[in-house]
């Protein structure tokens, strides 16, 4: 029996890698799991209006509440299933099922754009704020890195073991804070709730002196389905990329590089731990 490749893509079944971010990193000080909502489970939030976009499905509620001081160094950890740490499995990617070679080829290479992206919210009690509830501002994203070829904030987190690091802002007020990191998987957002997205929060307590209330968004609220970088054909060349959501405060965002990306680690993947801390660190003096 003769298939021709359009009628083999009429076959082709996605199934993208679920994954959540669950550890959290002071600088070099590995936080674990110790101040992180967890998620329910892997899956992702499709409904934008839902109060799920702002920590996830089912978090899990937390006694821990990380201590950071503004201006800080600090990085978020995504792995696909519960506690694993593995360098060796990807921190989100996915398998893929088909008929034909052709369509394998050209899912494979767009699989994994997906932006990152990183909100903090001031809160009264970061054990007990309700995310949908908070104010939130964007401190970091990583939307398309490059476009020589299309390569994304989630394939930059695959190179370095799900790490993604970022700078709190350095004037803020201090006081409890909800930190909230996202990939968002436009596998199949093509259509109307077709992107996926992989919230979770932290909870932690900023110190110093600062007195700046950046301008807040709400979540749900900032998004719309029909937002560019949310309903999206990825299945073609991506010159530019509009990452969802609003300015970065108190930083930019970095240009769409015309050369490859480098996909050397930045992290030094072999310090990467395999247990997972669940006790808050102390703060730095």
């Amino acid at each position: 029996m003769f298939f021709s490749l359009t009628a083999a893509s009429l076959f082709v079944t996605t199934v993208a890698g679920h994954a959540t971010f669950q550890q959290f990193w002071i600088g070099d000080v590995d936080a674990g799991s110790s101040c992180v909502r967890t998620p329910a489970s892997n899956s992702p939030v499709t409904d934008v209006t839902s109060a799920d976009i702002a920590c996830n499905a089912g978090a899990a509620s937390n006694s821990g509440v990380c201590p950071i001081q503004p201006g800080d160094s600090v990085t978020v950890e995504m792995h696909q299933q519960p506690g694993d740490r593995s360098c060796a499995n990807e921190a989100i990617g996915g398998i893929i099922s088909v008929l034909s070679l052709y369509v394998l080829a050209r899912a494979f290479l767009h699989l994994t754009h997906e932006p990152a992206q990183v909100y903090m919210a001031a809160v009264a009690d970061a054990t007990s704020a309700v995310g949908a509830d908070a104010g939130w501002f964007k401190v970091s994203e990583m939307g398309l890195v490059s476009n020589n070829t299309d390569y994304f904030g989630s394939q930059v987190l695959n190179d370095n073991c799900g790490h993604y690091g970022f700078s709190i802002p350095s004037d803020i007020a201090p006081g409890d804070y909800l930190i909230r990191a996202e990939v968002i998987a436009l596998h199949s957002a093509s259509g109307t709730n077709g992107a996926q997205f992989y919230p979770s929060c932290y909870q932690v307590n900023v110190g110093g002196s600062g007195t700046a209330t950046p301008d807040t968004v709400s979540l749900p609220g900032a998004y719309d389905a029909s937002d560019p970088g949310i309903l999206i054909n990825i299945y073609t060349q991506l010159d530019t990329y509009a990452v969802p959501g609003p300015t970065l405060y108190g930083t930019t965002a970095l240009p769409v590089a015309a050369t490859p990306w480098p996909t050397t680690a930045t992290w030094d993947t072999a310090l990467q731990p395999t247990t997972v801390p669940t006790v808050v660190p102390s703060a730095a003096t």
